[in-house]
């Protein structure tokens, strides 16, 4: 008997035991995404050709008992590395786990890698070349708190790879955790199976599978142990054949059937099916998952499913009714059925309204998912079936409470400044962290970064609580809800892109227009907080030199310009930006040679600019360390700098207006009036009547030379 490692994913762990145990082998110990078993090179050979759980066989080949100053190249020349290797073979050496001797897995892997060659130089004069891609041989060091175990690999590239799947879809399972969701799912090969999200067709693609019977690794074209020294050819084609015989036809009268509103990931499916022999099996069919009928000649069955369930808190509004609107239909047309749902955001489940027989824990990819089971009873499918996802917390009612009160409180008195646009919330209540705002029939809500004494885990169901809530709210369908989280600031520029959209929508304030984008970026291109103060410069701008700075999508430059400015001039590092400020001016009919528009860093251009302006806005970031600036900027350090450069560009009688958005700033009065300046703060007066409840949101001063 020899000592072997089989890794997995992790949650596969214990199905995999079960399953080393079918094929002859005898289990040691069970770890995160490892099993350790010992086995004859009959079942290792087997588990290599039949494993549907397996990612990849290691033989160990040393293990040596280590403190904390074992020394990982003397451990490793224990070794006679050429019983495990040729010399004409390539290399490659990983490392997994930690040691106190070890600074990172590389630098391990590294000193393992030394000890070969060294002791195949010293034993034959050459070495060994490495090959960290394609290697003929390749060895891991997995270091455990009191023992350095050596292995090698002996099944070769990653057993998921069942040879099929050329085509995937967007969020793929691989092979081995979709077998093991069958698995856990309890479903029998006697049974339908129904998957309507399937995607690239892997879940029902491994249950033909396994209900043929058909070994997964029989179209692998070569395992590692082919290339070792007591690799036994004839046995492996005797396993081959078992293999191929012990294939079995399909229970009477059972249906693998897929559907998928994506018409390219049902086209990858079929590619699949197709490649894997199957295509004559599955039936899969274009559909929405929100729109289910009955099967026709089906009365039950599995449900094994993997829907959407996003990678970002901001796909919260779509998935919501996804889930709710496809649970209704599982409760019209499939009582009697099992389903089973895999997701990563177990709150989602609750948009399902049902309850749960069992729950399993399952690492897909880089992300921690549940896999939960459900029995589509009959008295399952009577509860509430029309009714919307319930509330995690009975105290959300009060959130939206506030708003409504909110909403009759603001609507009369935007309409009467002319405002399409506003802010309906900004965390009246603590514990409902969110700004809400209304942008002319849809709406944004900003979830602000939680505290650090915040559970994270409530925060996120309060945010699902407020996702149901706002639409019912407002009267508006959860496509028109755009949910963005705008996380602390540690070293990040302060705009950031997200997908793009390109969606842009028209608002109006005081008559104004402009162009807003609700979807593309953290910030939609109109600060709301600063309307008052756009409009005060609108009124101030008659005759002037207006200079923007900082200038974003050029809104108040907008403003100088409808106010009647002589010129005015937009100034931002962002080619972005200045497009969109452009594009504000051509929505508003302004245009000439007055209106100019300048893209580079600010703090550059104030050092060459030598015209004077009668006004100056000047709002700054608070934190940007952008690669087109030579060093970053923090708003608290360098405003009295940044104010002072402007000293020599203001008119005789001109003014700026500076502001900014960083909470608990502190103006250095002293150094600007040492400077000669002379300051007055207007963030009372610039604070919009929608943004009362945050008189914090930013400052504001104006500034003149004495």
């Amino acid at each position: 008997m020899q000592e072997f490692w089989a890794l997995t994913s992790k949650g596969v762990e214990e199905v995999l035991a079960i399953e080393i145990k079918q094929h002859g082998g005898e289990v040691v110990k069970l770890g995160l995404g490892m099993v350790r078993f010992t086995a004859t090179l009959d079942t290792a050979y087997r588990l290599c050709l039949w494993s549907r759980l397996a990612t990849r066989i290691m033989r160990q080949i040393h293990a040596v008992a280590v403190d904390a100053t074992t020394d990982v190249y003397e451990a490793a020349n224990e070794i006679d590395w050429l019983q495990h290797m040729q010399l004409h073979q390539s290399l490659a050496v990983e490392c997994v786990g930690k040691h106190p001797t070890i600074d990172n897995t590389q630098f391990g892997a590294m000193r393992i890698k030394d000890a070969i060659v060294d002791q195949f130089r010293d034993k034959t004069g050459e070495r060994p070349n490495v090959d960290r891609l394609d290697p003929d041989v390749r060895f891991q060091l997995r270091m455990e708190r009191s023992h350095f175990y050596f292995v090698q690999d002996f099944s070769g590239p990653s057993l998921h790879q069942r040879g099929y799947r050329k085509e995937q879809g967007e969020a793929p399972l691989k092979e081995h955790l979709a077998a093991a969701l069958l698995i856990r799912s309890g479903w029998q090969y006697s049974q339908s199976l129904f998957d309507p999200f399937c995607g690239s067709g892997t879940l029902l693609i491994e249950a033909v599978l396994m209900a043929r019977n058909i070994a997964p690794g029989l179209k692998r074209p070569q395992f590692a142990f082919e290339k070792m020294a007591d690799f036994d050819n004839s046995l492996l084609q005797q396993l081959r054949a078992e293999a191929l015989g012990a294939r079995k036809p399909l229970a009477a009268g059972v249906r693998f059937i897929g559907s998928d509103l994506d018409a390219r990931s049902l086209d990858k499916a079929k590619q699949n099916a197709n490649r894997a022999g199957l295509s004559d099996v599955i039936e899969f069919r274009q559909g929405d998952a929100t729109e289910l009928t009955a099967i026709e000649g089906v009365s039950n069955g599995v449900i094994v499913t993997n829907p959407p369930y996003g990678e970002r808190l901001g796909d919260l509004p779509a998935l919501i009714p996804l889930y709710a609107d496809f649970s209704l239909r599982l409760k019209q047309h499939f009582q009697g059925w099992r389903l089973a749902v895999i997701t990563s955001n177990g709150d989602l489940l609750r948009a399902l309204k049902l309850s749960k027989l069992k729950n399993y824990k399952f690492a897909n990819g880089p992300l921690d998912c549940e896999f939960s089971i459900f029995d589509l009873t009959e008295q399952q499918v009577q509860v509430s079936a029309t009714a919307a996802p319930a509330l995690f917390f009975a105290e959300s009612d009060s959130f939206a409470n506030r708003l409504k009160k909110n909403v009759k409180q603001l609507e009369k008195w935007a309409k009467r400044e002319q405002l399409t646009c506003y802010r309906l919330y900004d965390a009246d209540i603590p514990e409902y962290n969110v700004a809400v705002d209304w942008y002319d029939g849809e709406v944004v809500v900003h979830e602000y970064a939680a505290p650090s004494n915040v559970d994270e885990a409530i925060a996120q169901k309060r945010l699902f609580d407020i996702v149901n809530l706002v639409p019912k709210v407002l009267g508006i369908h959860t496509d028109k809800m755009v949910l963005k989280v705008r996380e602390k600031q540690k070293g990040k520029d302060q705009y950031q892109a997200l997908a793009k959209a390109a969606q842009y929508k028209e608002v109006t304030e005081y008559g104004t227009k402009f162009l807003v984008n609700l979807r593309d970026y953290l910030d939609t291109g109109l600060f709301l907080d600063h309307r008052i103060t756009r409009h005060s410069i609108q009124q101030q701008s008659k005759g002037k030199a207006v200079l923007n700075l900082f200038a974003y999508t050029g809104t108040a430059s907008v403003h100088a310009a409808i106010g009647g400015a002589r010129s005015v001039t937009t100034v931002d590092m962002s080619n972005t930006y200045l497009d969109w400020a452009r594009r504000n001016f051509d929505l508003n009919a302004l245009a000439g040679k007055q209106y100019q528009f300048v893209q580079e860093n600010v703090l550059d251009w104030l050092h060459g600019c030598k015209n004077q302006f009668d006004l100056i806005f000047v709002d700054p970031p608070t934190f940007s360390n952008s690669k087109r600036m030579e060093d970053t900027w923090d708003v608290q350090r360098d405003h009295v700098k940044l104010l002072n450069m402007l000293s020599k560009l203001v008119s005789t009688g001109g003014k700026v207006i500076f502001s900014n958005n960083k909470r608990r700033f502190k103006l250095d009065y002293e150094a600007l009036q040492q400077a000669g300046w002379q300051v007055k703060d207007i963030s009372a007066a610039s604070l919009p009547e929608d943004f009362k409840r945050n008189p914090h949101i930013h400052v504001c001063f104006e500034l003149t030379r004495v």
